[in-house]
């Protein structure tokens, strides 16, 4: 078993709008979720999803980037960039809200296992809603299409959105490399803290291979 070093996650590298409207707290397809657990140590978490990653070594899986997303119910096409951590250890989302990050040192699109993760700002003070404004608003079976480095297209559908608090949660089934093929779509929710200028909750959304 591949061994994973735990790293610390914080809320999005941007100062966010306070009066972005609060995303739908219901869940829906949680048995889908908890039946990805996995192995690997969970990663201490204070904030915004980050995974593990292995340490001083490149990626063991030859795995194909995603470049551009689609989610026709919600409106959005969006580039993907491929992202890591940066040097605090946090998940490094794109500095663009225009575009999502795909975690690379997880799944890569057509792998038989492991989740891809793609993650993307809500909003930003400056220049407003983000790519994943929206993100909470999708529903069960809403399709989600990524195209590939490759030039092939793969298409998802949902099977779970969860609106859940940042302190606490367990991010390893979101970003285990192990278990069912799936897409993992995060951002910010929740309510504003000011103080902290981070938003309380995550939206987490997964997704599985359809056709």
């Amino acid at each position: 078993m591949r061994r994973w070093a735990g790293l610390v996650v914080v809320a999005v590298a941007v100062a966010l709008i306070p009066s972005c409207a609060r995303s739908d707290s219901g869940t829906f397809g949680e048995d889908v979720v908890q039946g990805l657990a996995t192995t690997s140590p969970a990663p201490p978490v204070t904030a915004v999803p980050s995974v593990p990653v292995q340490q001083g070594l490149a990626p063991a899986r030859v795995a194909v980037p995603p470049v551009r997303l689609a989610i026709p119910a919600i409106g959005l096409t969006a580039r993907v960039v491929p992202t890591g951590v940066d040097s605090n250890g946090e998940f490094s989302v794109p500095p663009s809200v225009d575009e999502v990050g795909w975690y690379r040192f997880g799944a890569g699109l057509g792998e038989p296992a492991g989740s891809v993760v793609v993650g993307g700002h809500v909003d930003d003070a400056r220049s407003g809603p983000g790519a994943f404004h929206r993100l909470g608003d999708l529903t069960s079976g809403d399709q989600i299409s990524l195209v590939g480095q490759d030039g092939t297209t793969r298409a998802f559908r949902v099977v779970a959105k969860e609106q859940v608090p940042k302190k606490g949660l367990d991010l390893t089934p979101y970003f285990s490399a192990e278990g069912s093929a799936r897409l993992t779509l995060f951002t910010c929710g929740g309510q504003f803290d000011g103080t902290a200028r981070s938003y309380v909750d995550n939206i987490i959304v997964t997704a599985v291979p359809s056709g």
